[in-house]
């Protein structure tokens, strides 16, 4: 005999559906390189999402397909993420500290079929392009003529995808070890796991009430999970594409962090 209460997957898409329910007009806030702030809300984070999602699926991307990132911290980075995972897909956060040969051995490795990338870092896209065997798609993530143009070509007239919560949905390598990086294949179930337990008291404490600046990289170990806990709780977020101290510090003033996160070599 089996309980029948409350008897669903643990599925990440849970997360970004309940943020954008019961916390949809809390602060998602973006300070981008050139000083500009951008401010949109859970709610808008979702809809960019589910867009993304549909246009995935639209592309003739597959379950378990894997999508990759080349970006800083900010808010369509974030919605990259669900619209990854929400089509049934794999995001694949890539480190942009590592060298051309690694980059195009992850992403080669991983076959990912689609490449989105900030602006800035177009000129390494550049070099590693003719070395990509399997991308079909590259976006921009601040480009009009990219990014901009895909979201409105969409009306997030979707629904997520549904599968079992061993599924994986999140693929990051190892740098710094010996040999080329390793993947290592997350799965909903866990990530939904380290998502409530994050939020808890014990670990960082989040709540609706939080202000939350993550300044670990959402290229590097999923930025500790925080995307995923801060929709868990409903945060306002705060995310800065670049981590000058002086930048940091205004932006804690101005928006009333409350929480933040990062390795020591930030803050020093």
């Amino acid at each position: 005999m089996h309980g029948t209460m409350q008897d669903w997957d643990l599925r990440v898409t849970h997360l970004i559906d309940y943020a954008a329910r019961e916390h949809g007009t809390r602060e998602i806030v973006t300070r981008w390189s050139d000083g500009r702030i951008e401010r949109t809300n859970w709610a808008g984070v979702a809809a960019e999402a589910r867009k993304l999602s549909q246009a995935f699926a639209g592309w003739g991307l597959q379950k378990g397909d894997r999508i990759a990132t080349f970006a800083m911290n900010h808010h369509r980075h974030l919605a990259a993420w669900y619209g990854a995972i929400g089509f049934g897909g794999v995001i694949h956060t890539v480190n942009i500290r590592l060298f051309d040969e690694d980059l195009i051995y992850i992403i080669n490795h991983a076959e990912d079929k689609v490449l989105m990338y900030d602006a800035a870092f177009q000129p390494i896209i550049d070099r590693l392009k003719p070395h990509l065997e399997t991308v079909e798609h590259f976006i921009i993530f601040d480009s009009a003529e990219s990014y901009d143009s895909l979201m409105a070509a969409h009306d997030g007239n979707y629904e997520w995808a549904t599968g079992d919560e061993r599924d994986p949905c999140m693929l990051c390598y190892t740098s710094g070890t010996t040999g080329n990086p390793k993947g290592v294949l997350y799965q909903h179930r866990s990530t939904m796991l380290h998502a409530m337990a994050e939020i808890s008291p014990s670990i960082f404490d989040l709540s609706c009430q939080a202000a939350l600046l993550p300044i670990v990289p959402m290229f590097h170990a999923a930025s500790w999970g925080l995307p995923f806990a801060g929709a868990a709780s409903g945060v306002k977020f705060v995310f800065s594409t670049t981590n000058e101290a002086p930048v940091l510090h205004k932006l804690m003033l101005e928006e009333g962090i409350t929480h933040s996160a990062g390795v020591p070599t930030v803050w020093l």
